[in-house]
């Protein structure tokens, strides 16, 4: 989404929550089938992007990423009022996730949520890479770098970026779903600012617009995170947001860009 389409975004994590409380919910009331969960949470997320992708991209720089804040800010205080069906504060939880393949039950070592989770990954990973190949992504790429030129080309530009935007939903609510499944437990913080902002700050470690620079960024965020964070439980924000900076100033193609350099060179 920000990458390829060039759409910034900090109120990703209302597709992401979404995704989660709908799996959870699911496996609440329907069925525990995990296969299920993941489609439901998919599914969850691209409708809310498609939904609210109309409003939203209809903007430009910061009153779009303002509109996305607003958008997860809605999402999140409509989950907290509907206490009845999302168990509001106190979160959602109750729910199991039933056994992948009917054969492998989810354990408290977490051994099958995190091969469960890595299968989805790798699928993911590489429909993307398809994606983002094909025309439809070297379009996206071309919108993000001059989207007045594409329009003039006959491009459908917004309907082009809302697709994009949906698709991104869906891989968060996809996100969301694997998270739910793997705690058995989804919360308002799911849907909350700093779940985007944390995405927002991996994807730019990483290097926007390359996918293996989303994993890479993920790594070194949740590395330096647990690091920080045992050796100064207060003050740990304070060393991701300097790396940040860092990287920014230093590495504009971000953490996947120095990989290159030392292939290169």
């Amino acid at each position: 989404v920000m990458g390829t389409g060039g759409i910034v975004t900090l109120g990703h994590a209302a597709l992401y929550g979404t995704g989660a409380y709908a799996a959870g919910l699911l496996a609440l009331h329907v069925t525990a089938d995990p296969h299920l969960g993941l489609v439901a949470g998919a599914a969850a997320g691209a409708l809310l992007a498609l939904l609210s992708g109309p409003l939203i991209l209809r903007a430009h720089g910061l009153t779009l990423v303002m509109l996305t804040v607003a958008v997860a800010q809605l999402v999140q205080e409509a989950a907290s009022k509907a206490a009845r069906l999302t168990g509001g504060d106190d979160g959602l939880a109750g729910f199991t996730t039933g056994p992948v393949l009917g054969l492998f039950r989810f354990d408290l070592a977490g051994r099958t949520g995190y091969l469960w989770s890595l299968a989805v990954l790798v699928l993911v990973f590489g429909a993307l890479r398809r994606v983002t190949a094909s025309p439809f992504g070297l379009t996206a790429r071309g919108i993000r770098a001059d989207a007045g030129r594409m329009r003039a080309l006959g491009c459908p530009v917004f309907r082009h970026r809302l697709q994009l935007y949906t698709l991104g939903g869906a891989v968060a609510g996809a996100a969301g779903a694997l998270s739910a499944q793997v705690t058995e437990v989804v919360g308002l913080a799911s849907l909350g600012f700093t779940t985007s902002a944390e995405l927002l700050v991996m994807a730019t470690l990483g290097g926007l617009g390359r996918l293996w620079g989303a994993l890479l960024g993920v790594a070194v965020f949740l590395l330096v995170h647990h690091l920080a964070a045992a050796a100064d439980p207060f003050h740990w924000l304070a060393v991701s947001g300097a790396m940040l900076i860092l990287t920014v100033l230093v590495l504009p193609g971000g953490l996947i860009g120095l990989v290159d350099r030392l292939a290169a060179g």
